[in-house]
């Protein structure tokens, strides 16, 4: 799957699947600009793509998809409380976005007004807030589907950071994916990343699959 500008996704592939699409998509002249997939796809994808074109393929990201089991929020939970984001709170969400892209590298990534509009609208954003009132830390939580919901976008600003927020933002986010229903709660993480990874698991989610991303200089057919 893919929709433009953004990357080809792959599911797992058999014995020389990669090969062929890469011959395929050559062939209609698509471009590629990189691949999400399991890691053995990706890397398989990102060696066909190579042979097939002059493109050179670098590892951009390796990630772990991780499934909640118990849900386990932090114990002492960090002052302040979690409320769901509201339409008043749409300049920070944005805001909060666009730094969040900027820290993980992404830089083809929507518009940060519309990213927060499309989240308000499905309420899915859980702030956390200090007993002042002050907003300090956001998850936000894709809608079902298959009755799956997704854990996506946390983010705490970097002065505010170590102090426990981002885990009780996502603890409440994955409180509110359970309670609407859904029967798995997912959550990626970047495998660079020790702290979110190790919070996560505190939290009770349990590792499934790893996952890379290969991103791709310009590709010339080589015929």
């Amino acid at each position: 799957m893919r929709t433009p500008p953004f990357q080809l996704q792959l599911t797992a592939l058999p014995y020389g699947a990669a090969d062929a699409l890469a011959v395929l998509l050559v062939k209609d002249g698509r471009a590629v600009p990189s691949v999400f997939a399991p890691s053995e796809a990706a890397a398989e994808f990102a060696a066909a793509w190579e042979r097939r074109t002059k493109a050179t393929a670098r590892l951009a990201m390796s990630q772990r998809l991780y499934r909640l089991g118990t849900l386990t929020p932090p114990e002492p939970a960090p002052p302040g409380r979690a409320r769901a984001a509201v339409t008043d709170d749409r300049q920070l969400l944005a805001q909060w976005y666009d730094e969040f892209c900027t820290d993980i590298g992404e830089e083809t990534r929507p518009d940060p007004g519309s990213w927060a509009e499309s989240r308000l609208a499905q309420g899915g954003v859980v702030l956390w807030e200090t007993p002042d009132g002050t907003p300090v830390s956001m998850a936000s939580a894709s809608p079902e589907v298959a009755a799956q919901v997704r854990v996506t976008t946390v983010y705490t600003p970097a002065p505010l950071r170590g102090r426990g927020y981002a885990g009780g933002a996502t603890a409440a986010a994955s409180r509110a994916a359970l309670d609407s229903g859904a029967k798995e709660v997912l959550l990626f993480t970047d495998l660079a990343n020790p702290t979110s990874n190790g919070l996560y698991q505190r939290l009770g989610y349990q590792p499934v699959a790893d996952f890379a991303t290969h991103e791709f200089g310009d590709a010339t057919t080589k015929g």
